[in-house]
């Protein structure tokens, strides 16, 4: 997969993070994207810290949303185990885990409270029209990589397609394009 734009990466990366490198990465990314990480993580990874470049980083993503889970943990996983073996993936998912559990302990008290309260409506439907939109940021820049590769762009078209709107299941789309991306993404 090619760039479209040229990202830090591979070429300017030094050592490899340490494990507390990846922990206060992680639990930055923790904390700034609470409820929709995703921006974050590649912003941090890729852009800030260059950790990876922005190929490695839509292939190491698309390898975590193949995996069970939730996609962020185990981007988080995968990329500690990369760097660090299992100590960098516990101190990667502690740093991303650690400030939004406790966040969400104490919101859902509050939340429990005065979910009632015509403001707090209102506040969630904000929220979620934020949301939405760091999601479409970060759908563009996930694809910028695929942008020079027709290949791929099929594959993620049908994989949208059926989901959007055939709305098949998730493993039934999945059962479909993956082998259909590994067959077209094979060598000559």
């Amino acid at each position: 997969m090619n760039a479209a734009a040229p990202e830090r990466g591979a070429a300017s990366r030094a050592a490899p993070p340490t494990c507390g490198a990846l922990f206060t990465g992680f639990f930055s990314i923790g904390i700034s994207g609470f409820g929709g990480v995703l921006p974050w993580a590649r912003r941090m990874i890729v852009e800030q810290r260059a950790w990876l470049t922005g190929a490695e980083f839509t292939d190491l993503l698309a390898l975590s949303q193949f995996l069970p889970g939730g996609n962020i943990i185990n981007l988080a996983v995968v990329l500690g185990a990369r760097f660090r073996g299992w100590r960098g993936s516990l101190a990667a998912l502690a740093g991303l885990l650690s400030a939004p559990l406790v966040i969400v302990s104490i919101l859902g008290a509050i939340y429990g409270r005065f979910q009632h309260d015509p403001v707090v409506a209102r506040t969630i439907a904000a929220v979620a029209a934020a949301a939405s939109g760091l999601i479409l940021s970060m759908v563009l820049k996930i694809a910028r990589p695929l942008l020079g590769d027709p290949r791929a762009i099929a594959v993620a078209a049908l994989a949208c397609a059926g989901l959007v709107f055939a709305h098949l299941p998730l493993l039934l789309t999945m059962a479909v394009t993956v082998p259909l991306g590994l067959l077209l993404a094979r060598p000559k």
